[in-house]
């Protein structure tokens, strides 16, 4: 019986560290596709960084609103960057 709640312990914590690493891929992908050539790549990447605002996020998306040109993604990400400020302060 001991061994099992030690098995539970290192099961948990391999979960979490496989999670850990697929969070930070996820977030490495979405960042790189964010300029990507395709829009809905953007629109979706831009959807992802809109759940997790940072100081990081916003300077992100200040250099995505100089680079895009679609009128419909920079609005999106504008609405989005007001909103980071506004909660971070």
């Amino acid at each position: 019986m001991i061994g099992r709640p030690r098995a539970a312990l290192v099961a948990f914590g391999v979960g979490l560290t496989v999670g850990a690493v697929v969070a930070q891929r996820s977030m490495g992908r979405h960042r790189r596709e964010l300029f990507s050539a395709r829009p809905l790549r953007r629109l979706s990447a831009l959807g992802f960084l809109s759940a997790r605002p940072s100081v990081e996020t916003v300077r992100l998306l200040h250099d995505y609103l100089a680079w895009e040109r679609h009128p419909m993604l920079r609005r999106r990400a504008g609405a989005i960057v007001r909103r980071m400020e506004a909660k971070l302060g």
